[in-house]
């Protein structure tokens, strides 16, 4: 039985992957959601498991059906929306549902109808959640000994929020993407043309080397903070060693580890921002900032020594009092300290190098114009080549996989007052929804069908609904989704 979380494989001396590269099945323990990982936690997991179980192996999941973390009433039943969207994000990431009720007696019966319905639809649609293969253009790099090594005994802030906030700026940009580990980046490159790595300050020779191979052949490459700057063992190097790849190179050693003596003036961050270009022409990555020259940041940055060839589109403010408010102003109102690097790369690939870490920060504050500026950065990386693109309102997260003849969408519902605190009480109704999927060789996109029909535990499966196809695209439109939707495009 191992948890879903990485951090906590770490805490119990447990390596992930070597347990993957000798198991038939994993047995998950990761029952319930945290306030910070959201339902969409359940979706990556399986995804980062499959990644390296193989998506030929089963993940059955224990997820608990009593009110389970903050508090903790494990003979109170779990409110059932709460207890659905969790089953719900696991079946999106390719988990196997299995109820958990503690006792045999239960004087809180109501538990016993969350999984019902649920249960149902999985069985009259299983066919459609096994035996397929994920769909995504970009991959999110991972390895334990990130945790391990780098992360140490702060691990949250080190690495698992720089990895939340890039993962969570995808997700509500409805861009999907894979976990690859960082020792089966040359395996699992295929169909992935961009790769970003968050923070990954851990990296051995071996997988530098993929990434700069990957790189040779033309796939993007996003990176942030200190990736690169430590070996497999947590041995310092005097440079990043894809420093050639960033076109960045440190002017002095860097201390990973060292406390910073700077004192926070905006609680938990620095009251620090970011310039942006002031060309006419601002670069693509700065779009949607037209009325604003700064953008908050948070973070502290030293000087780094730029390749010729390279855009600097932000530079770095350094910090300012906040209080009192008539001594708010900068007392530096420019550097040369890049705080987003840009260049173009071998064969059309497209490099962006952040040593401004707007993804632990965006992981920290979720500010919007974060997760903006982050969503810009990897469209134009990736060139726009994202499968699916869904427009309307709300937060959807989004898993496409194919099989034989024809490709599997889920959509899962997140938009809720309670998305962020748990227990969710109530589910809320989105839509209208246009999706468009970019259809795969022999799947002619003239046949799309439902498989929810918008209804909470609808064991309706084939409803159909009209498309149109264009350029290798097919475009249809989605009413509304109360939890979630399960599209068959053949």
């Amino acid at each position: 039985m191992n948890s879903g979380s990485v951090s906590g494989q770490s805490r119990s001396f447990r390596d992930f992957a070597a347990i993957a590269k000798r198991a038939d099945i994993i047995m998950l323990d990761d029952q319930a959601r945290t306030d910070s990982g959201g339902f969409q936690h359940n979706g990556e997991v399986g995804k980062l498991i499959h990644g390296i179980l193989g998506w030929d192996k089963l993940i059955p999941e224990s997820m608990a059906q009593y009110q389970a973390h903050k508090p903790w009433f494990r003979l109170a039943s779990k409110p059932g929306p709460e207890a659905r969207m969790w089953m719900i994000e696991g079946l999106a990431g390719g988990i196997q549902l299995w109820w958990h009720m503690v006792s045999a007696r239960h004087e809180d019966r109501r538990m016993h109808h969350n999984p019902e319905a649920i249960f149902h639809w999985e069985a009259a649609n299983e066919a459609f959640l096994l035996n397929r293969r994920p769909v995504a253009t970009i991959g999110v790099v991972w390895s334990q000994e990130n945790t391990d090594f780098y992360g140490r005994e702060n691990t949250e802030e080190r690495v698992d929020l720089p990895w939340r906030g890039i993962t969570q700026a995808l997700l509500r940009a409805r861009i999907p993407y894979l976990p690859v580990h960082a020792d089966h980046i040359g395996r699992d490159a295929a169909g992935i043309n961009t790769l970003i790595l968050p923070n990954l300050a851990i990296m051995s020779d071996q997988q530098v080397d993929a990434v700069k191979r990957f790189v040779a052949r033309g796939g993007s490459l996003i990176a942030t903070g200190y990736t690169s700057l430590l070996d497999h063992s947590g041995e310092a190097r005097e440079n990043f060693a894809l420093a050639d790849v960033f076109g960045a190179t440190l002017t002095r050693p860097a201390n990973l580890f060292a406390k910073d003596p700077t004192e926070k003036m905006a609680g938990e961050a620095y009251h620090t921002y970011l310039r942006l270009e002031t060309a006419t022409n601002r670069h693509p990555v700065l779009q949607g900032f037209d009325e604003t020259d700064i953008l908050p940041f948070g973070g502290l940055l030293d000087s780094l020594q730029v390749a010729p060839d390279a855009i600097v589109p932000l530079t770095f403010i350094p910090q300012f009092p906040v209080y009192p408010p008539e001594a708010a102003y900068m007392r530096t109102e420019r550097t040369n300290i890049p705080g987003l690097i840009l260049r173009e790369g071998p064969n059309k690939s497209r490099i962006a190098f952040m040593p401004a870490d707007l993804d632990r920060q965006y992981g920290r504050t979720n500010l919007p114009d974060h997760a903006n500026l982050l969503r810009n950065i990897v469209l134009w990386a990736t060139q726009d080549n994202i499968p699916i693109k869904v427009q309307g309102p709300g937060l959807v997260d989004c898993h496409l996989y194919t099989q034989t003849h024809r490709l599997v969408l889920h959509l899962v519902n997140l938009t809720n007052e309670n998305t962020w605190k748990q227990p969710l009480d109530e589910l809320i109704p989105i839509g209208p929804l246009k999706i468009s999927v970019k259809l795969s060789s022999g799947i002619t996109g003239h046949n799309v069908r439902s498989l929810v029909a918008g209804g909470p535990g609808s064991t309706i499966a084939g409803n159909a609904l009209t498309s149109s196809v264009n350029n290798g695209w097919c475009h249809f439109e989605i009413k509304s989704i109360t939890d979630h939707e399960v599209l068959v495009i053949a």
